[in-house]
């Protein structure tokens, strides 16, 4: 969109387009979260032992990390709108067909299929949001709907397990279709066309790989790339490892697990809303920098958690809090910093920031738990300080340019 049509102000109708791409978003995401409690009530129909339970997330995962590499050149071929609807048709699709799954095989070759949602929504979606919105107003939306979109890890679970307790398993994707199938309906209905189809865009194999190479050789995209899974993983590492850390190496009990992950997603939601709120009285990338210094505090407290004996849990949830307080302020600007580094067409570019993204966390989860195997809770501690330095290292100087180029608009790469 040119810049004298980006949407600048936010109301109910301007935002109706992001509220119905989150909803998709949500129901992509408890396509998993939700699923899973089922899993036990599935290996028991189709008759197989619970070795398969875990294969699930995994399909489903596998599905999301297949297709980001052609999702976001397609809606730069053809427009991000056809794209993105054909996605969104064809998760609905998926889920429905749920109910014509007659053996473990078949349902985990479905569960690859319905996992191809998620590559349309970060390569699509998001390009779609960055290229609709004037820059600051695109921050505040991208702050906003973090926090709808941290709903589906908190509430799936609880929901998927109270389903089934009430209903037949395949109910739940019944569900999920039907919030996929009201997204669908208000992004037909709001969703504008931000990329209008290029005839010139190639998606011959050559013209990708030719595109990925020259994108993934441009040092600065790739540096502002990286910082958004260095700033990440201590709170994925968290997600992952805190029913060990917790439960089993202090103690705590399944309620109490539950209970300190509240001030960890409170500390993540305020940093999205305080991002929202700032977004348009601080120069773009402020936020960023002064993010740095409650992730830092929060590593001090962490630290805290190894050095006393007492209360270790107190210390390590009230880090990690102040960690995602850091994050939620810092990451919807550096998405924007990523997303505009390169001039190349966005649906290539937010397709390659997912891929660095997925391939940073899954080395990131592989470390963490590494460093818990070999030292326990101090091996954790000592991999989110190394992940925290590290991304304070790469991305003071990505924003202070990033800054620096939105003070002179001059200095900014052409197309950004």
């Amino acid at each position: 969109m040119n810049q004298q049509h980006k949407i600048s102000r936010l109301n109910l109708t301007t935002l109706l387009f992001p509220l119905a791409l989150v909803l998709f978003e949500f129901a992509v995401y408890i396509g998993n979260d939700m699923a899973q409690p089922a899993m036990l009530l599935v290996v028991q129909e189709f008759g197989v032992d619970t070795s398969w339970v875990p294969l699930s997330m995994t399909a489903y995962l596998l599905g999301g990390a297949l297709l980001p590499w052609l999702t976001g050149p397609l809606s730069d071929r053809f427009g991000r709108r056809p794209v993105l609807l054909g996605g969104v048709i064809w998760f609905t699709a998926s889920c429905l067909a749920t109910y014509l799954v007659s053996d473990i095989h078949s349902y985990m070759l479905l569960r690859v299929l319905q996992g191809f949602g998620l590559c349309f929504i970060n390569a699509v979606g998001y390009a779609a949001i960055q290229e609709a919105y004037a820059e600051t107003t695109a921050v505040r939306v991208t702050a906003l709907m973090a926090n709808v979109a941290l709903i589906a890890p908190l509430a799936g679970p609880l929901a998927g397990a109270a389903l089934v307790t009430l209903a037949p398993w395949r109910t739940g994707f019944l569900l999920i279709a039907v919030c996929s199938l009201l997204a669908l309906i208000g992004l037909w209905w709001k969703m504008p066309e931000t990329r209008q189809p290029s005839p010139e865009v190639k998606l011959t194999p050559r013209a990708l790989w030719q595109g990925y190479s020259r994108l993934l050789r441009h040092g600065r995209f790739v540096r502002a790339a990286l910082c958004i899974p260095l700033l990440a993983m201590p709170l994925m590492a968290w997600i992952a490892l805190s029913p060990v850390l917790l439960v089993e190496d202090m103690g705590l009990s399944a309620l109490q697990y539950g209970l300190w992950q509240i001030p960890v997603f409170a500390g993540l939601i305020g940093g999205n809303l305080l991002l929202a709120l700032v977004a348009e009285r601080w120069p773009l990338g402020r936020s960023v920098l002064v993010g740095m210094w409650p992730l830092l505090a929060g590593l001090v407290l962490m630290l805290g958690s190894v050095v006393f004996a007492s209360n270790r849990h107190v210390y390590l949830a009230l880090g990690m809090s102040l960690m995602a307080l850091g994050e939620g302020l810092s990451f919807a600007v550096l998405y924007r910093f990523a997303l505009t580094a390169s001039i190349q067409a966005k649906g290539i570019v937010s397709a390659g920031m997912s891929m660095l993204s997925m391939a940073g966390y899954a080395l990131g989860i592989e470390l963490f738990r590494w460093a818990y195997l070999v030292a326990g809770l101090p091996g954790f501690a000592v991999m989110a300080l190394l992940f925290a330095a590290a991304f304070v290292r790469l991305a003071r100087p990505q924003v202070k340019l990033a800054m620096a180029e939105r003070s002179d608009p001059d200095l900014l790469p052409q197309g950004a």
